[in-house]
């Protein structure tokens, strides 16, 4: 009888800990490139956000050692995939989009930068070639630079839908309405 307790009283701080440390691996705040989220309601009733992992530079260089790279998928943030979401049907440049989650990816190109709004959100950010029959929207916007270098990935939404994703010199912007 001693012995099942010893057993039963292992096995459960056994469990504990267990759980323990999978919920301290949960801890996305800890990893190097933590979770950003940025929310605004816009001027056209929309609520719509952007739930991210924020990469820092650390010294690389955008397009040579560090994403995105130039004719490459990128996951437009670091880990699982970046997730922009929108309360209501909204036009993204001028095209539609519904109401609801997506994964938002970047195709750098010779002709600008392709953003790719994909269906299947909640996904690895490096999965996009096995979800890409899923896309919602593509569209294409003209990257500028910056003065001011930013060393950390952030998102920014105005009131009136203007969207900014800032990294090193490079901007790139898209009109939600």
């Amino acid at each position: 009888m001693i012995a099942m307790k010893t057993l039963f009283t292992t096995m459960l701080l056994a469990g504990s800990l267990l759980i323990a440390s999978s919920l301290k691996a949960q801890d996305k705040s800890k990893r190097p490139s933590p979770p950003g989220k940025v929310s605004q309601k816009i001027t056209s009733g929309a609520t719509i956000s952007i739930d991210y992992s924020r990469p820092s530079l650390r010294g690389r260089t955008i397009g040579k050692d560090v994403e995105p790279m130039k004719s490459q998928v990128w996951r437009m943030g670091a880990n699982e995939a970046t997730v922009f979401e929108t309360n209501k049907d909204v036009t993204i440049e001028g095209q539609p989009l519904p109401a609801g989650k997506y994964s938002l990816f970047g195709l750098w190109g010779d002709d600008g930068y392709t953003l790719i709004f994909n269906k299947a959100y909640n996904i690895w950010g490096t999965e996009y070639d096995k979800n890409k029959d899923q896309d919602a929207l593509k569209v294409v916007v003209r990257p500028r630079q910056t003065n001011k270098p930013q060393e950390q990935l952030v998102y920014n939404i105005s009131k009136n839908g203007d969207v900014s994703l800032l990294w090193g010199t490079m901007a790139i912007d898209f009109q939600v309405r």
